[in-house]
């Protein structure tokens, strides 16, 4: 049994993960698996990815004392801040990583598949960067609802191709770019955008959001003079900067790993996005995993208002966390949400994405000490939903903007 929380050489965490593709992917799949070791671990790779996650993406990221709302839950709350990267998300550090294992493969063109636009962004963003044609596919009622998003997609060069069929949201959009990578495997690369997918996309991604833990460690020990936290929250839709910041710390079991999901409107509702909460296991775009699924294993469309956590599955790695115990899943509702993104925003002058306003969610569920050093990975900035925000100010204060 794996205990190290590390996927092993067929892609498995425990029993979730593996490869569960038809033979018309194998081979996409097979050509990727059997070099992505030896390229990602070279020097040469190790040094390019640095130099431009640090003179490209902004990083280290900053680790910021949230003072006003520290004092409000009665703890030491750290705001790890990836929505100061380039592009406004953790998504960049995926990117930039697979831009340059596509590249060592020779690949010319780029797919990718996106939710809330954030990875669709990230991905035209590196294929500017490196001159390669970019598609991205995207469901058409995340499109409408993250027009922002479509906008700088198509001003970086990308084609963006909605997704129509099913509830035309991320779901959707994953299964049009498996389709397109099917009918071009010569030429194509396909970015997954989280720790989702046949192996060995789960494993991919994870090392390379990983840089968000590792930068961890260093920050709390300058600031609080130990690497260790007492909670880590993140919010999880499939999961890529919850396993980032997650990372490092896996085995450190003193250290209590919280991931919230979108419960939409309630775990007890039909509307939600709450896998491991509702969910079952399953097989999802090639991997063995929680889904939403109904009694006779067909997947069930989900619900959040945040088109980022909109997914009926989590990345293996989250499912087997979640089975072992070793990290807890909570979930927050639309409104928990909306709240949550308001209070940041007065509170500390930060606007959060919706994705990650569901992890802050959660503050007022825990019972915090004052000595508790927590930290929460704050994913995204929320330019992209000031149409929800607005609402939403409406709704609570009766204020416009």
């Amino acid at each position: 049994m794996n205990e190290t929380f590390i996927s092993e050489e067929n892609g498995y965490y425990g029993e979730f993960g593996g490869a569960y593709i038809p033979e018309m992917l194998r081979q996409n799949v097979e050509s990727l698996r059997s070099v992505y070791h030896q390229i990602i671990e070279s020097d040469e790779f190790r040094t390019e990815f640095k130099r431009l996650l640090s003179d490209y993406a902004g990083r280290p990221s900053p680790l910021f004392l949230a003072a006003r709302l520290s004092n409000k839950y009665g703890a030491k709350i750290y705001l790890k801040r990836e929505d100061l990267n380039h592009t406004g998300s953790h998504k960049i550090n995926n990117t930039i990583g697979q831009i340059l294992l596509a590249k060592k493969m020779g690949k010319t063109r780029i797919i990718a598949e996106t939710g809330a636009g954030q990875h669709g962004v990230a991905t035209a963003t590196v294929c500017a960067l490196m001159g390669l044609e970019c598609v991205v596919y995207m469901g058409e009622t995340d499109m409408l609802r993250q027009e922002p998003n479509v906008k700088r997609m198509e001003m970086l060069g990308a084609t963006v191709i909605p997704a129509t069929c099913g509830n035309k949201t991320l779901k959707d959009a994953t299964n049009e770019a498996l389709r397109d990578w099917i009918c071009n495997p010569e030429n194509t690369f396909y970015i997954i955008g989280s720790v989702v997918g046949p192996h060995p996309y789960p494993d991919i991604v994870a090392k390379f959001q990983s840089v968000i833990s590792e930068e961890l460690l260093v920050q709390l020990k300058s600031k609080e003079g130990t690497e260790d936290p007492d909670i880590i929250i993140a919010c999880v839709g499939g999961g890529s900067n919850a396993a980032g910041i997650f990372y490092h710390y896996i085995n450190r079991k003193k250290v209590r790993l919280i991931g919230v999901e979108a419960a939409g409107d309630g775990v007890d509702t039909n509307r939600t996005a709450a896998t491991i909460c509702v969910g079952d296991t399953g097989i999802i775009h090639g991997s063995k995993t929680m889904l939403l699924q109904s009694d006779d294993g067909q997947i069930t469309e989900p619900y959040s208002i945040s088109a980022g956590l909109d997914y009926p599955g989590v990345g293996p790695i989250h499912a087997w966390l979640a089975k072992t115990g070793r990290a807890e899943y909570m979930n927050a509702t639309d409104t928990e949400a909306l709240k949550a993104a308001y209070e940041l925003t007065r509170l500390e002058g930060i606007i959060p994405a919706l994705e990650s306003a569901h992890a802050l969610a959660v503050l007022g569920k825990l019972q915090l000490k004052s000595n508790d050093i927590v930290v929460v990975n704050i994913s995204g900035r929320g330019d992209k939903d000031m149409q929800a925000y607005t609402e939403a100010l409406k709704m609570f204060t009766g204020e416009t903007v």
